[in-house]
């Protein structure tokens, strides 16, 4: 597989309407060596015709076709002379829009479904055949009711007449059924099928040529300026500086401010990785004790991140002004936080996120930015840290939030409360580790309760903290559910941190589900 950047026309552009899987989508066609992109359903037509795409995805979405003003794409999309494949809502808006006929049913479908091939089509081919039942994932209210001139009907469904549909002429297809989730065992060969078969795309999109491709933007970008970073101690910020160092070497400085509030060992692990093993100019701001006394009775979770966020700026324009100036500020953006920060109607949302930036910095500082990964999701900044040759300690790490231990102390933080968490915290990670489990999980962390609980240690009674402590399986930081440990797991941890931790003596296993979006603490 070679290793260069792709072609100007191996790029496939994703239309959001909205959908909670729209990235599933994107991490498919991606995971199948070709690139692509997210959009709003109403983006500016002469984009797409400057993004030049050698194909299309209309995504799922929550709206009604049939409503007035519901959301529609782009007849550049249609007039492109590229293939195009609507998902659930996209499909629906495609056949509306191209004369086909759609209408709200009393015969919804919402989760696990079967769909029978009735005939062929190039976006099937060596994947399902006619005659063939297959599983797959629905999540639909309205269906299409009438083909457009053209269309042919590929599967059905017991609440969908038209579940797939496909122009093979045009190269337009239609799934009333979500590809890009696992629930559809065989979606991300259709997707396979779509950009490599139906587009004629090659998948040679390599982590490797993204590299390359990425240093010389930013040897371009950054020309002879001087570059700081904000290392927050997580693996998007570390993995932005290291690739931009290895662009333009000595023109980058990092700041790290130490809020005191990562885990046990870890800011001595930045420390160490990026002065020793990577040789970069680095300053090491110790900030424990500003950050402990500015977080002292504060008990709300926003006023706490707040709090921590406005303290990381003026520490890092603090630093950063004893450098004698710079030019631009790289930050770990990554593409979910570009995508999230632009809302499904097209406009901005109120704020842009960036966990590295918290609450943005001062626009009197008047620094460009460089955001080297603004285009990767999360498992692909991973994968870029190891081409790379970043530490796994590091590159492999759980996401922990900006504001680290202390939105895992639900009430007042003080330094004596800090310090039984991560203890409790590190004893948690070492035994997930032991297990050969620490790659299976997405998250895993401790939290100490604002409660105490009375017990009994050998002869004495104790009134002391309860811990409890959570792991969350995930594939994209959307979704998460719990890891099932095994009683004997759960219950060797929980001996060792009462015994080993003063100031514990109760251990609990919070098993609650999450919705997307949420799968922090507080």
């Amino acid at each position: 597989m070679s290793d260069a950047p792709p072609p100007e026309t191996e790029r496939v552009l994703i239309l959001d309407f909205g959908s909670q899987v729209t990235q599933l989508i994107a991490r498919r066609v991606r995971e199948s060596g070709v690139y692509c992109e997210i959009w709003p359903y109403s983006v500016d037509p002469a984009r797409i015709r400057a993004f030049a795409p050698a194909a299309i995805i209309l995504s799922g979405g929550p709206a009604s076709v049939t409503e007035n003003e519901s959301p529609r794409a782009p007849e550049e999309v249609f007039a492109a002379g590229v293939p195009v494949l609507g998902i659930c809502y996209g499909q629906q808006t495609m056949c509306a829009q191209l004369g086909g006929e759609v209408a709200g049913s009393d015969h919804r479908e919402f989760g696990r479904a079967f769909v029978d091939v009735v005939a062929p089509c190039a976006l099937f081919r060596d994947v399902w055949g006619p005659g063939r039942r297959e599983q797959v994932w629905m999540s639909h209210g309205d269906r299409v009711t009438a083909l457009p001139p053209g269309f042919h009907v590929v599967a059905v469904s017991e609440g969908a007449p038209f579940a797939a549909v496909a122009d093979d002429h045009r190269r337009f297809y239609g799934l009333q059924f979500h590809p890009e989730v696992a629930h559809t065992p065989h979606g991300a060969e259709l997707l396979r099928n779509f950009t490599h078969a139906v587009a004629g795309l090659s998948g040679t999109w390599t982590m490797a040529g993204f590299r390359s491709a990425e240093i010389a933007r930013i040897r371009e970008q950054v020309g002879h300026g001087r570059v700081i970073c904000g290392l927050s101690g997580g693996v998007d910020s570390a993995v932005a500086a290291v690739l931009i160092h290895e662009a333009i070497g000595d023109q980058l400085t990092c700041i790290f401010v130490d809020h005191g509030l990562l885990r046990a060992g870890e800011a001595e692990e930045v420390v160490r990785t990026f002065r020793d093993r990577f040789n970069i100019r680095l300053v090491h701001r110790d900030a424990s004790e500003l950050f402990l006394g500015a977080l002292a009775g504060l008990t709300d979770p926003e006023d706490k991140r707040k709090t921590i966020g406005r303290l990381f700026v003026e520490v890092f324009e603090q630093e950063a002004g004893k450098l004698g100036g710079a030019d631009f500020l790289a930050q770990g953006t990554l593409y979910p936080d570009v995508i999230e920060s632009v809302s499904v109607r097209g406009g901005p949302s109120a704020v842009i996120k960036s966990h590295h930036n918290v609450g943005g910095l001062p626009e009197r500082m008047r620094l460009r930015l460089v955001e080297p990964l603004r285009e990767l999701f999360k498992d692909e900044v991973r994968a870029l840290g190891r081409e790379l040759g970043m530490p796994e300690a590091m590159v492999g790490r759980h996401p922990f939030p900006g504001p680290g231990l202390a939105i895992r102390i639900p009430g007042a933080v003080t330094h004596e409360k800090i310090e039984v968490l991560r203890r409790a915290d590190a004893i948690f990670l070492e035994e997930i580790r032991a297990a050969g489990l620490y790659d299976a999980i997405w998250q895993a962390f401790a939290v100490l309760l604002p409660v105490r609980t009375v017990g009994v240690m050998g002869d004495g009674r104790t009134y002391d903290q309860a811990c409890a402590l959570r792991a969350v399986t995930s594939t994209d930081g959307m979704t998460a559910d719990i890891y099932p440990f095994d009683m004997a797991f759960l219950s060797r941890v929980a001996n060792r941190i009462v015994n080993e931790v003063r100031g514990i003596n109760r251990v609990t296993y919070d098993i609650t589900s999450k919705p997307p979006g949420t799968i922090e603490w507080e």
